[in-house]
């Protein structure tokens, strides 16, 4: 049948202008997750707008290739960028679950793909590609069946994400309230001098590490990637303390065009162009591109420390690379001039005490969260094409 005739593509949902709703905007959606990374509350205005059962998917580059996109599971109605495309079941015979899981797959999102129209890095998919694509569906059991198999993979998998939140939440605490309230060990005695506490050092960013930025090897030339080593870049940071995998990778022969730009394990980058202040901890040596600083640390026990810093210079980030510019742009000599506090070395081996082992868990959990993706990925294109029978 034709895709139109049996899904509803924006369909129709009532909301009261001036009135609260639940918001989701693109940055708080995840790569491939069923559930948003967050959800806010404002009044409407306009939107996109949803309900309980749709299905969102992102409709402009790179947001769609990147697969951002989620399932209303949790809110009764609400609304969103007007960059998200909303599915809906138009016959009975459709699972709102399965529809979600068939929206994930290949043939759809290739084919939306291949429907973009417009200006080059802000192409959006044309709606008319719903009127001539030619699906086939699975009776309403079959489509339940498969449905439950998949959903439980990514109950799993939200599980293991929240534990991860609430683990950076309880470390982000702990860092708060002893390098922000300054309520550290022994503060109580510890005489505060303008603001900084006696023992510890105002210096900058490159007192930290040897700051990297990346670049990106040729493009023109394929033998640069497909290798083993990690590239990473701003996707690929979204959402993930450990970024453990990348959209692409380079080969030997790409890492060796640009040998001294190889962060090492436990290097921190953040990102500080267009999209500023993300912060992430290199799990393996690996490059990253041109819009990422990398921080390679003198001396590793300020590596938690430094984490959390670095995540709460966002806003100094945003302000110092403006410029007046379209795009946010803080570039190295900017990034590693900029002003930050060294505690006490003690103060930080005893931090490093209470929370190395919360993101060790972070770590763990990471890696589950990657292999369980990966496992229903595949098991999701073997129960579409009916190679597994259920």
């Amino acid at each position: 049948m034709i895709f139109s005739e049996c899904i509803e593509i924006n369909p129709r949902v009532v909301l009261e202008k001036g009135k609260e709703y639940p918001f989701i905007e693109m940055a708080n959606v995840d790569l491939f997750s069923r559930s948003p990374k967050a959800i806010d509350i404002k009044p409407y205005s306009s939107g996109v707008k949803f309900q309980q059962g749709d299905t969102v998917i992102a409709r402009i580059e790179p947001c769609l290739q990147n697969g951002k996109g989620f399932y209303v599971n949790e809110l009764n109605c609400g609304f969103g960028s007007t960059e998200f495309l909303v599915f809906r079941p138009k016959i009975e015979d459709l699972d709102n679950r399965f529809l979600y899981y068939f929206l994930q797959t290949d043939y759809i999102r290739k084919s939306m793909i291949a429907s973009m129209t417009g200006a080059t890095g802000r192409q959006r998919v044309n709606n008319d590609i719903f009127d001539t694509l030619e699906i086939t569906l699975p009776d309403i059991n079959t489509q339940s069946r498969i449905a439950d198999i998949l959903s439980t993979y990514d109950d799993l998998i939200e599980n293991n994400q929240k534990q991860i939140k609430l683990l950076e939440e309880a470390a982000m605490r702990l860092y708060k309230e002893w390098f922000v309230n300054l309520r550290f060990p022994g503060y109580e005695t510890t005489e505060i001098i303008d603001g900084v506490p006696e023992g510890w050092n105002e210096g900058l960013v490159k007192d930290l590490g040897k700051v990297i930025t990346g670049k990106t090897p040729p493009t023109s030339v394929k033998e640069n990637y497909g290798g083993p080593i990690p590239f990473v870049k701003i996707p690929d940071m979204h959402g993930n303390i450990y970024p453990l995998e990348t959209e692409l990778t380079l080969s030997e022969r790409g890492a060796n065009t640009q040998r001294g730009k190889l962060i090492p394990a436990n290097s921190l980058m953040v990102s500080c162009i267009a999209t500023v202040g993300l912060v992430c901890i290199a799990h393996q040596p690996c490059h990253t591109n041109q819009q990422i600083n990398s921080i390679i640390l003198n001396d590793e026990r300020y590596l938690y420390y430094a984490y959390f810093k670095m995540k709460g210079l966002k806003s100094l980030l945003e302000g110092v690379g403006s410029n007046g510019a379209t795009m946010t742009n803080v570039n190295k000599t900017k990034f590693e001039s900029l002003k930050i506090i060294f505690p006490d070395i003690r103060v930080i081996e005893i931090f490093n005490n209470h929370v190395e082992p919360m993101f060790k868990s972070i770590y763990t959990l990471s890696k589950q969260v990657l292999l369980l993706r990966q496992a229903r990925d595949k098991l999701l294109s073997r129960l579409m094409s009916g190679e597994i029978e259920v």
